[in-house]
């Protein structure tokens, strides 16, 4: 199958589950996962209208960058090392997967050079699972107190990773708990925080996460192949 009917066929099934649970399905974006592919597939995927990528690993996505020709917008998804943050400053338009305040430190360092301000969303590990990274669900909101007050950054939302399921209703709770997690954040009314992105939900079992108000899935199998 081709990248643009995969596309067709993720977003067709986006809008069925949004539909169901009652949400607009312009609430949600499609963030194609494009780690290990080559330049090409982007441009390919750009051309049929995703237009939103996600890339994992920071020199990949500097050095994709300036091989994909389509005019795209990136996300980082992927954990971040400090000094790594270098090589996606002013490159990526938000960053999922902040989890410690040393990291958000050096990318407010860092985007403070350019003058300007990067979203983030926070990525808490709600398994605990210790080959994930992320904040825990006790520690995110004094992480989310900590780094409202650095000025280069605008916290946006909260991302998770839930364990691997057969069947993706195991993930449902999940996603259910980080939406809950997201109100009560909220509802704290902390000065520079907006929660208006949850990003979860895979190849696997995005339709449960939107069903549960991810704003944000991150899909790469389903529209690449496997890698």
């Amino acid at each position: 199958m081709s990248i643009a009917i995969n596309l067709k066929s993720v977003l067709d099934k986006i809008r069925t589950a949004a539909l169901k649970s009652g949400r607009d399905p312009e609430s949600v974006r499609l963030v194609a996962v494009s780690k290990t592919r080559p330049a090409v597939d982007v441009d390919e995927a750009a051309q049929s209208g995703q237009l939103l990528f996600g890339e994992n690993y920071a020199q990949e996505l500097a050095a994709k960058a300036g091989e994909v020709t389509e005019a795209v917008e990136w996300h980082f998804i992927g954990h971040l090392q400090s000094n790594k943050v270098r090589h996606v400053v002013g490159l990526v338009t938000m960053i999922h997967s902040v989890d410690r305040l040393s990291l958000a430190e050096e990318i407010d360092r860092q985007w403070g050079k350019l003058g300007k301000v990067c979203e983030i969303l926070i990525e808490v590990n709600l398994a605990r699972e210790e080959t994930k990274s992320g904040t825990t669900a006790m520690a995110v909101f004094e992480l989310v107190r900590q780094v409202s007050l650095l000025p280069q950054l605008r916290i946006m939302g909260l991302m998770t990773m839930p364990p691997f399921f057969d069947d993706p209703e195991g993930a449902r709770p999940y996603f259910r708990d980080l939406r809950r997690i997201s109100e009560e954040i909220c509802a704290e009314n902390i000065p520079n925080v907006r929660m208006k992105e949850l990003s979860m939900g895979m190849s696997g079992d995005f339709e449960a996460a939107v069903a549960e108000g991810a704003t944000l899935v991150r899909v790469g199998t389903a529209i690449f192949g496997e890698r």
